[in-house]
């Protein structure tokens, strides 16, 4: 084959690569944009034979009448305040468990290690009308630390982390951090974190997305005064009419902190994605 037409074939095929990749980028933009532009306007637009492609200058308004209608401001800084708490502390947590699974030795590792990854396969609806009960019973329902306490730990959290520490870091560091007369916690503090940093990014953004988009327990254990954010949006659509353009536009406020969260932890994801590249 001449040169030419090896060239011909990699510009081919680098066109393909790219065109579906611009296909899912597109598609995945187009929910947003078309929660945005229903929310710019009015729900009448849903009836039209031709749907505008432009949004509209109703946003502002119709957010408003979100906050007139639920207490937004408060169901945004509940969903802050668990999902930030959740997130900080399952990645920590999780991180502290797989570096005592995946470096230290103690007896019966193994089988508590499969006791928890065992326990991913339980439904966690089975524990709503106990844990309710225990919430009760501590005096916490109605309040967020009833969502905070029970996801304070995944183990989920725990799997991804020791499984990532395994490979990432050697034996040899954590023995010569002992020799230099470094602690466990010390040899975890600075052997351990600064090796792990992309695979807790990743465990953190599914965290916080899990942790802001849970709705059952939250719908369960707290009072319609004190929701979180996918509560409160459940509210705007309990009705008997459904103003769709009212409810995405809360849905699209809902969702700006969670893009924040990825724009500031998707250099870590990036990173991690990229070291298992180099490493595959």
């Amino acid at each position: 084959m001449t040169a030419l037409g090896l060239r011909s074939r990699r510009g081919s095929s680098r066109f393909f690569v790219y065109a579906t990749l611009v296909a899912f980028v597109l598609g995945s933009l187009f929910p947003f944009y078309w929660s945005f532009l229903v929310a710019s306007r009015d729900t009448g637009m849903l009836s039209d034979h031709l749907p505008p492609v432009l949004p509209g200058g109703n946003f502002w308004s119709n957010a408003g009448r979100v906050f007139d209608s639920v207490p937004f401001w408060r169901a945004l800084g509940n969903s802050v305040i668990v999902s930030g708490t959740v997130t900080v502390t399952t990645v920590l947590f999780s991180a502290l468990a797989g570096f005592a699974f995946a470096k230290m030795r103690f007896r019966g590792s193994n089988g508590l290690f499969a006791f928890i990854v065992v326990t991913l396969a339980v439904p966690t609806q089975l524990g709503v009308i106990p844990l309710f009960i225990m919430m009760s019973e501590l005096g916490w329902a109605g309040h967020v630390q009833a969502v905070i306490v029970p996801n304070l730990v995944t183990a989920f959290g725990v799997f991804w982390m020791r499984q990532y520490i395994v490979d990432a870091v050697p034996y040899e560091l954590i023995e010569a951090a002992r020799v230099d007369g470094c602690s466990v916690f010390g040899t975890f503090v600075h052997v351990c974190l600064p090796a792990i940093r992309p695979a807790a990014a990743v465990l953190a953004m599914f965290t916080f997305m899990m942790s802001w988009n849970d709705f059952l327990w939250p719908l369960i254990v707290l009072d319609a005064g004190n929701p979180t954010v996918q509560v409160a949006l459940e509210k705007l659509q309990s009705g008997h009419y459904v103003d769709y353009s009212l409810v995405l536009a809360g849905t699209t406020l809902a969702t700006i902190p969670v893009l924040i969260v990825f724009l500031l932890l998707g250099r870590q994801i990036v990173a991690g994605i990229m070291q298992g590249a180099v490493k595959g």
